[in-house]
């Protein structure tokens, strides 16, 4: 029995390692919701900065969204780095939205959930963010959020959160097509920044 027990707790402490090394999904979006009835694909790699002699981490990350209403789309993501990989699901609800054509500020919230899956025990966690974004052309814009993942581990381990802040840019390429890149500023101790980018692809 005592040997199952440091099993475990070695099990659990290696997913807790690779947790607290990675981000999950990332932001890389405007806070501009899909359009009612439009689909959206994205995929991108992350590239985890090591701090101290730690070594650098990548990931890659897809997601699929859709479109519900003028302010609501939800979101089915997945990603990929080594010892761990997530599955979530969010949803994102456009609070202030500016005119269209204008440079006025945008703003929306996010709420999901992930599954996180490693060599050891599966855990489970919770994604919010805020999200804004302003018009400077009519093809880019600036985005900047706060993105808070809190992963629930078991004992004898303590939760994992992970609080960061992540400005960014979006340029439309086409009309069905944008780039986006953004950088992720660890706001708390433990945590590693990170960079990203990729396309957003939109079916209408």
């Amino acid at each position: 029995m005592r040997f199952r027990a440091m099993a475990a707790a070695l099990a659990l402490g290696v997913l807790g390692a690779a947790q607290a090394a990675a981000q999950d999904f990332g932001v890389m979006e405007s806070a501009e919701t899909i359009q009612r009835g439009n689909f959206k694909l994205v995929g991108y790699p992350v590239l985890v900065l090591g701090e101290g002699e730690a070594d650098n981490t990548v990931g890659v990350v897809v997601r699929g969204g859709y479109g519900f209403t003028d302010r609501v789309d939800v979101e089915l993501g997945a990603a990929f780095y080594d010892g761990v990989t997530y599955l979530g699901a969010n949803a994102e609800y456009w609070l202030l939205r500016a005119a269209p054509g204008t440079s006025a500020l945008n703003v929306s919230v996010r709420g999901g959930a992930h599954l996180a899956q490693g060599d050891g025990a599966d855990a489970t966690g919770l994604d919010l963010a805020a999200l804004t974004s302003f018009r400077l052309t009519p093809r880019a814009e600036l985005l900047a959020a706060l993105d808070y993942t809190h992963t629930l581990l078991d004992e004898p381990l303590d939760d994992d959160g992970r609080l960061y802040l992540v400005p960014g840019l979006e340029y439309g390429i086409s009309r069905n097509l944008d780039f986006l890149a953004e950088f992720g500023l660890a706001l708390d101790d433990g945590t590693a920044n990170y960079l990203s980018a990729g396309l957003a692809f939109y079916l209408r």
